[in-house]
């Protein structure tokens, strides 16, 4: 299936099943773990729950690593995209993967504490419960998977822009979810510091 058709499908078909086949939403309750979470009264809430919410702002800031300066040689900016994905997570992300277009160059200037946390205090009993009879909990759990499935959608491109052509590479980043992008990140080489004449935006 092509790509775009089939990102387009999965944040369709995410989106009804948030609002069609996802748990209820029990919004005081959502409202009280939000205001747990920003006011730092972090024991009062599951590490499991805490873990994931702290999960999806570590996956954009990965995303947000490679597609900021994939967003410079695209027709659509990134950005915009970014600011809706601070509030709506992968439902924001995924239509800027949809619409972007395979780009491996670039041109202008360049400018594991939280999975031993919740694995080892945890309540998994109260997650499973959770997950299956809140919406906020489902989809947000949903999405961090879905992090983990669409990141090779961009890896390749930023692997060769940055001239580290290597199957290897590639295939251990995408294979190991969340460590393996956050340890691409630290050890990735630079870009190429040349600036090329033409256009920002490619021939398509």
């Amino acid at each position: 299936m092509n790509r775009k058709v089939a990102l387009w499908l999965l944040w369709v078909g995410f989106i009804a099943y948030i609002l069609l086949l996802a748990p209820p939403l029990h919004l005081q309750e959502t409202l009280t773990l939000l205001k747990n979470i920003f006011t730092l009264q972090w024991l009062a809430i599951n590490p499991i729950i805490l873990s994931l919410f702290s999960l999806v702002g570590i996956w954009l800031l990965i995303y947000s690593g490679l597609l900021f300066i994939d967003g410079r040689m695209q027709r659509v900016p990134f950005w915009p995209f970014a600011l809706a994905s601070v509030g709506s997570g992968v439902l924001g992300l995924l239509p800027y993967l949809a619409l972007r277009e395979p780009n491996q160059e670039f041109s202008g200037q360049k400018d594991a504490f939280l999975l031993a946390y919740a694995f080892v205090l945890g309540d998994w009993g109260d997650f499973v419960q959770q997950f299956q009879g809140d919406r906020f909990i489902n989809g947000m759990s949903l999405a961090c998977c879905l992090f983990c499935l669409l990141f090779p959608t961009i890896l390749g491109d930023d692997i060769a822009r940055r001239h580290w052509n290597n199957p290897q590479v590639f295939w251990t980043v995408a294979l190991v979810p969340l460590l393996g992008p956050l340890v691409y990140l630290c050890l990735r080489p630079p870009l190429p510091s040349t600036i090329r004449e033409e256009s920002l935006i490619p021939n398509r």
